[in-house]
């Protein structure tokens, strides 16, 4: 589920504007000045570009990271890079650290960080080509190459953490501060 999508099935009016940046430079550049995977995923949450033309609104920016032994996944760029990333995974434990933020102006008036850990069973190669022919290509979407909300579930054994900062976006934390500022009209 997009980002998008989950904020309108949450009831949070917004308009979708996209941030147009290079997420694999940014993340290569907080990589070579030692920035931790939390730090590159509040960076990536900042929206600086879409606040800009955007200045008087809120702006929501959000972002997600998944690590696994110190090694930061990229979205898959094809099914074979998919199956390459989940049988990486297989039958191991890995985080998403997912990252949340509000601009007003110029200037970040919030922002919450979130990590889920999830683990995945053992599957077969068998199994993975299925997966991956039944997935169908909105798991290159992902960067885990799975989608918890659809077919991807079947890939657990064991989920810690809550289910929006799986999907990308710490959601509960967010409609708080929302909520708290007035801006849901509740």
């Amino acid at each position: 589920m997009e980002r998008s999508q989950v904020l309108e099935s949450a009831g949070v009016p917004h308009v979708c504007d996209p941030a147009e940046i290079d997420e694999r430079e940014l993340k290569d550049r907080m990589a070579k000045q030692g920035a931790d995977v939390e730090i590159t995923t509040a960076s990536l949450a900042q929206a600086d570009e879409v606040q800009k033309r955007h200045a008087q609104a809120q702006i929501i920016g959000a972002d997600q990271i998944l690590e696994y032994e110190g090694r930061r996944f990229e979205k898959p760029q094809d099914q074979d890079d998919a199956a390459e990333t989940l049988k990486t995974l297989c039958g191991c434990t890995h985080r998403l650290i997912s990252a949340v933020a509000v601009h007003q102006g110029e200037e970040c008036i919030w922002r919450h960080l979130e990590t889920a850990s999830l683990t995945m069973r053992e599957f077969s190669d068998a199994f993975l080509e299925r997966y991956i022919d039944d997935a169908g290509p909105g798991i290159l979407e992902s960067v885990g190459a799975y989608r918890l909300e659809q077919a991807g579930a079947q890939l657990f054994t064991r989920i810690e953490g809550d289910y929006f900062t799986v999907l990308g976006l710490p959601l509960l934390p967010l409609r708080g501060f929302l909520r708290h500022a007035g801006a849901l009209g509740e």
